[in-house]
């Protein structure tokens, strides 16, 4: 019923008071909404957009249920009724406070598993990210591993008034050192690449306004899928 009452009613950007609910890991949070907001208070000033915190085990039903809009990320266990769009391909780099003692832009294998690190664990998320969790694991000490946090800002933070040192999402870890005045180091070891997509339930595939919201991070965030790989 929902979905023919939707289909059916035009969608103007301009004039529409809706609010779109999504969700997304807090990496994907810094480079989405600047851009994000930017352009719908150029074209949608009416618009508002509700992020909720991400819920694994909610993902689906609230996707099918319209809850939630569309969700961003890497969720590859979400099943065919799920319909999906690639944005851009994530790699991973390091960063550290500029005054660190030891660590350099492309420390060697041993000089980076020696120094203290926060990992960042979304273990039971069910996002990709969880395989570059897994390749730290195995390439840092235990006893090296001196915090675990559910965010990646935090990670970052930490890692400005410490010294150790935090792995990120390139795209979030140029935002951040920027801000922080972070150094971005090369990690000495292989890590995943991850597909980046929006996610959206079939039966609000032709929906106008959830077509306009796909549009618009379309045309935002796939620019650099060609260059990314």
């Amino acid at each position: 019923m929902q979905a023919l009452r939707t289909e059916n009613v035009s969608f103007d950007p301009r004039t529409s008071h809706r609010t779109f609910n999504f969700c997304v890991v807090d990496a994907g949070l810094i480079k989405l909404l600047p851009p994000l907001v930017e352009r719908i208070l150029h074209e949608a000033p009416n618009v508002r957009l509700h992020v909720l915190q991400l819920e694994p085990q909610h993902l689906e039903p609230w996707l099918e249920s319209g809850k939630l809009d569309f969700a961003m990320g890497s969720f590859a266990s979400l099943p065919k009724g799920i319909r999906r769009q690639p944005l851009w391909v994530e790699r991973y780099v390091s960063v550290a406070r500029r005054s660190h003692p030891r660590i350099g832009r492309e420390p060697t294998a041993r000089a980076f598993a020696a120094e203290k690190h926060v990992l960042v664990s979304i273990s039971g998320s069910g996002h990709a990210h969880q395989m570059a969790e897994r390749a730290l694991e195995a390439a840092i000490p235990q006893e090296n591993i001196i915090c675990r946090i559910p965010i990646f800002i935090g990670a970052a933070v930490v890692a400005k008034h410490t010294d150790a040192i935090a792995t990120l999402p390139l795209s979030v870890a140029t935002v951040l050192a920027k801000d922080l005045d972070l150094q971005v180091i090369t990690p000495p070891l292989r890590l995943p690449k991850i597909d980046i997509y929006q996610y959206w339930h079939g039966r609000f595939h032709r929906d106008p306004g959830n077509q306009w919201i796909r549009s618009i991070f379309k045309s935002l965030f796939s620019k650099s899928l060609a260059t990314s790989r």
